[in-house]
């Protein structure tokens, strides 16, 4: 049996703020990668809950923030097609990425 590893790092300042995030997956050809933010959501059988963690350096733009939403949002639309095969939820949430980057206006 094989174990694959995924490592997160996150360098704090004295008041516990994230100055530097980066990370690790050895399968994925991955070391020690430098990122601004990140978002991790683990699934609680046992509670029937998510888990959360959202992290992003102080130095994070807010124009890259609403890119990395939107991008995140339009993934997240992909997996729940990948993962319930349910075409008219998909097609709803994708939508919404449509809206949200034209209010944004990510899109040209």
């Amino acid at each position: 049996m094989h174990t694959s590893k995924i490592e997160l790092n996150v360098e704090l300042d004295e008041n516990k703020v994230p100055e530097k995030l980066s990370w690790s997956a050895q399968d994925g050809g991955i070391d020690n990668e430098e990122a601004k933010a990140m978002m991790l959501s683990v699934w609680d059988s046992n509670t029937q809950e998510s888990l959360r963690i959202d992290l992003w350096t102080k130095d994070m733009p807010v124009d890259e923030m609403k890119v990395f939403f939107h991008q995140t949002l339009v993934s997240m639309s992909d997996t729940f097609k990948r993962a319930t095969q349910d075409e008219k939820m998909t097609a709803t949430m994708k939508d919404f990425c449509d809206y949200f980057a034209e209010k944004l206006e990510l899109k040209k």
